[in-house]
């Protein structure tokens, strides 16, 4: 379980890194546009890109929230002691029906906050992706622009 979490996380830390902004194309006059006309041009293009999937390459992406930390000591023990409760009731030698409560409690809430751990993973996993496909939108439709105005796109 512990090696899944670690793959997990680094799956996820490997698409925040992937989700990087790419950085912007180089734009050549191709029909003798002035180096003002050209700024002029870029201008308009980022603003008419932004406005296709929504996304500006000048603002940093939002930041997800990180992995939930494992539970303090004291949760596990708190499970642990109403799993020895639980065992206590149910058995008819206390001692060792409350010992295997406890460990089935303990286990409960780790196994429960390792849960959190991956879904907190997954979740962040997810908009990186999705902003590694904003910004390829976003650069895609600046491209297309560029090349309408007379651009050569490299």
């Amino acid at each position: 379980m512990q090696r899944t979490l670690q793959l997990a996380l680094g799956a996820g830390m490997l698409a925040v890194a992937l989700a990087a902004p790419a950085q912007k194309p180089s734009a050549y006059p191709a029909k003798g546009q002035s180096a003002q006309q050209q700024q002029m041009d870029d201008g308009v293009c980022g603003s008419w890109a932004k406005q296709n999937p929504g996304v500006d390459p000048s603002t940093p992406p939002p930041q997800t929230a990180a992995a939930a930390p494992p539970p303090p000591q004291g949760q596990r023990v708190k499970g642990a002691a109403a799993g020895a409760a639980v065992g206590a009731i149910g058995g008819n030698d206390v001692g060792e029906a409350a010992a295997k409560g406890a460990v089935v409690g303990g286990v409960a809430k780790r196994n429960q906050a390792r849960g959190q751990q991956q879904a907190a993973a997954a979740q962040q996993q997810q908009a990186a992706a999705t902003q590694q496909q904003d910004m390829g939108k976003y650069w895609q439709a600046y491209k297309s622009c560029m090349t309408g105005r007379g651009y050569t796109i490299s």
